[in-house]
């Protein structure tokens, strides 16, 4: 059973994401992996999940629960697995997002020619995340109180009521994109403005990286 084409995804792959100056032009990442996201669709699709558009690229549903994106960065197409720490990967294919990264994990592609290759494993991961899916499993993430606030964030928290209550208002994991963001700084004054950049998105109820 194959899913259906979204058409916000056939002018995402058109036209580009839409989330820097890149758009509608050339240089979008989404055009440099055209050919990859194309190849990386059609897999997915395949398996019969739901193609949606959220946070302003493909994203992959079972019965309204995320499974897993289809997204292009500067150096790679990927599959992005929502699950993917809990899924069993004998060829090694998959990496964590970022070194912060609990639950999430991609499968870079930088050719047609590796999703070929490797096209069996793949398939094979993709029923693997809905299976995970259907069986309810969660990752176990680290909770709350293993994360430093930074202190930059802490004053600004102290000293505005009204921030404080937008911030408390957030989910986890919310919070914790903040938290991370915020405390990579390495210089006071860099996680001072990182805090300032923060306020609008904190007062509109998103994490750092929603748009």
């Amino acid at each position: 059973m194959s899913g259906a084409l979204n058409p916000q995804v056939d002018l995402y792959l058109e036209e580009g994401c839409g989330r820097c100056d890149l758009y509608q032009t050339p240089h979008c990442k989404v055009h440099t992996w055209g050919a990859e996201l194309i190849q990386l669709r059609m897999l997915v699709l395949e398996s019969g999940l739901m193609e949606e558009f959220k946070w302003k690229q493909p994203t992959y549903t079972l019965d309204g629960k995320n499974v897993l994106m289809v997204t292009a960065f500067k150096d790679y197409a990927c599959i992005s697995f929502f699950k993917g720490v809990l899924l069993d990967d004998p060829n090694n294919l998959l990496e964590f997002a970022g070194e912060n990264s609990q639950s999430g994990k991609l499968l870079k592609c930088r050719s047609v020619d590796f999703i070929l290759e490797w096209e069996p494993a793949i398939r094979e991961l993709i029923q693997q995340a809905i299976a995970t899916e259907q069986s309810g499993k969660k990752v176990e993430l680290k909770p709350m109180s293993d994360y430093d606030v930074p202190e930059e964030l802490q004053n600004r928290l102290d000293d505005d009521p009204f921030y404080r209550a937008a911030f408390e208002a957030l989910t986890p994991g919310r919070k914790r994109s903040y938290y991370l963001y915020i405390g990579g700084a390495k210089q006071s004054a860099t996680r001072d403005s990182r805090v300032d950049k923060s306020l609008t998105k904190i007062l509109q109820g998103k994490g750092w990286n929603e748009y």
